[in-house]
């Protein structure tokens, strides 16, 4: 197929926290040598932030590395965190408040703003463009390309108009070819392309199996009255006590705005659990609902998120490029807080490319420098510090392994490094060996169904485009899923992608409702059988974030 080209400097992968970063990094540096740059920034989504979802509680101190300047400069960080809650939720009813010498250092927020992630990409995308960076949004990067010594030498852009079948439409314009002399990668958690690389160049070699969890977040308008700017909330226990790992979080931001969302981590074992309906029912709880009473829901969302820390991070330099951010699997997940080190992780990329153009390379080296620059950096030295805190409570549970990280973190006792090397997907009991769970049905005023939440999502995909949640053997889900684990792809999924339908003999079939995606990747992750592959739809398709 004849495709247009287009060859750059660089070319990243993704405009979120951690490319537009390494982006601005990149136009800066060039600057400081007096060289001319050329970059570009590919982003899936219709437009930049429309698949960004975080919390968020941001820490700016990669920011005000990038930009020391970046009040004047009109970034989006308008309300500070200034009083920390830490909940142990006993039951429906009951909390426990946890007092401030016994919460571990790394869930305070002091000096942290309470922000829209969507926002900051937006901002940090104007300052890249500024810089003279090509930004290139509805562009779905969806294979690799390969150079004569087996280095990457770019990426090609998905198709755009193919039917169902893979059959060109009238509407057909086929991917354009993008080179660079190094290509940055950063997906996000469970990156398609970032799984190829992992896969393709043994990147995780020696480390543990990475590890991640799906956090959910909606956004609400809440009263005057009880709206406390600056609040931040977070808590442990109901509703996942005994079922699975994980907490939650709610922040006062501005304009009488709430963010609230669910965390689960995806070790859980019970294949009848609905991460979904486990956050909708914690909004009941008293210690919740009292923040959100008399509110409007207004947005929603989920995704993965990458949550291995230092044992279980690849190694990010291969041939021709780097993996970066979320796609590496940087977040700091004993804070809850993964733009900060993604951003970091985009500076010193941009700076050790910079550094070997500079050197006269023309594409291909492996960008050593990059892992002395990282493993220097206080990114670096956060992940190790905190490189026991999934393990051990994967480990010991909540109880005890909240003990662990607080010997280790307020004490500073030198314990062994743990290691967690069971792979998610492998962690669940068959059917019939797990407790079936019942989950109350919505009230449709703090909890709610699976299609209003799509809704608010502003999830759009084309209908007749091939399906991208492709199926490694269509006959596993009835076959195997079915029978062992009462297939769980119906419950995982936060938005009813998957479902069993039964014809008229009773004999059942497994539909996919692709156009409900979210691109959370949960199916990609979590399927027992690892028989669902995650790729990318039409660019421009998929959420519509306006300021997650």
């Amino acid at each position: 197929m004849d495709r247009e080209s287009m060859s750059f400097d660089v070319v990243i992968v993704g405009a979120g926290v951690a490319g537009l970063s390494a982006a601005c990094r990149l136009m800066q540096a060039a600057s400081e040598q007096a060289c001319e740059l050329s970059v570009c920034v590919l982003e899936k989504g219709a437009e930049v932030g429309a698949h960004i979802l975080s919390g968020a509680a941001f820490d700016p101190r990669a920011l005000e590395e990038l930009f020391p300047d970046w009040q004047d400069r009109g970034a989006p960080l308008h309300t500070p965190a200034t009083r920390d809650e830490v909940l142990y939720l006993r039951d429906s009813e009951q909390a426990v408040r946890f007092p401030e010498a016994l919460i571990p250092p790394s869930m305070l927020n002091d000096g942290s703003y309470l922000i829209s992630a969507g926002d900051l990409c937006r901002w940090l995308a104007e300052q890249a463009e500024a810089l003279g960076v090509d930004i290139f949004p509805g562009f779905a990067a969806q294979s690799l390309i390969f150079g004569d010594s087996g280095e990457i030498t770019g990426v090609i852009t998905g198709d755009m108009g193919l039917d169902h079948d893979g059959n060109p439409k009238p509407s057909h314009e086929p991917g354009i070819e993008l080179y660079g002399r190094y290509t940055l990668f950063a997906e996000g958690a469970r990156g398609h392309l970032g799984q190829e690389l992992i896969k393709h160049f043994d990147l995780a070699a020696g480390r543990d199996e990475q590890h991640y969890a799906i956090g959910f977040k909606e956004l609400w308008e809440v009263p005057a009255e009880q709206h406390e700017p600056g609040l931040v909330v977070h808590t442990a226990g109901w509703p996942l006590s005994g079922r699975a790992h994980g907490g939650s979080f709610l922040y006062h931001g501005s304009d009488r705005q709430v963010m609230v969302g669910l965390i689960v981590d995806l070790a859980y074992d019970n294949p009848w659990l609905s991460p979904f309906d486990e956050f909708q029912r914690m909004k009941h709880h008293p210690d919740i609902a009292r923040h959100l009473k008399g509110g409007t829901r207004l947005a929603f969302g989920a995704r993965a998120l990458t949550k291995g820390g230092l044992n279980s991070l690849p190694k990010m330099v291969f041939p021709g490029g780097l993996l970066i951010g979320c796609d590496a699997g940087t977040l700091d997940f004993a804070r809850i807080k993964g733009l900060h080190m993604a951003m970091k992780s985009g500076m010193l990329a941009a700076d050790t490319v910079v550094a070997a153009l500079a050197a006269g390379d023309e594409g291909g080296s492996t960008l050593n420098d990059f892992t002395t620059r990282f493993e220097g950096s206080w990114a670096h030295e956060a992940l190790a510090k905190h490189r026991n805190f999934g393990p051990a409570m994967h480990r010991f549970g909540m109880v005890a392994g909240g003990a662990w990280n607080f010997l280790e973190q307020k004490l500073h006792l030198p314990l062994p490094t743990l290691h967690d090397t069971t792979a998610d997907h492998a962690q669940l009991k068959t059917a019939d060996t797990a407790e079936r769970i019942d989950y109350p049905r919505p009230d449709g005023v703090l909890s709610f169904d699976k299609p209003s939440s799509v809704y608010l999502s502003n999830t759009h995909h084309e209908e007749d485009q091939p399906c991208h949640l492709q199926l490694r053997d269509p006959s596993i889900p009835i076959s195997v899923n079915l029978p062992r684990y009462a297939e769980p792809a119906q419950r995982y999924c936060p938005v009813g992608v998957y479902e069993v339908i039964e014809d008229s003999a009773g004999t059942p079939r497994f539909q996919i409702n692709f156009q409900n995606c979210i691109h959370c990747k949960t199916c990609d992750i979590k399927d027992p059988s690892q028989n669902i592959h995650w790729v990318t739809p039409e660019g421009g398709n998929g959420p519509g974030y306006p300021n997650m």
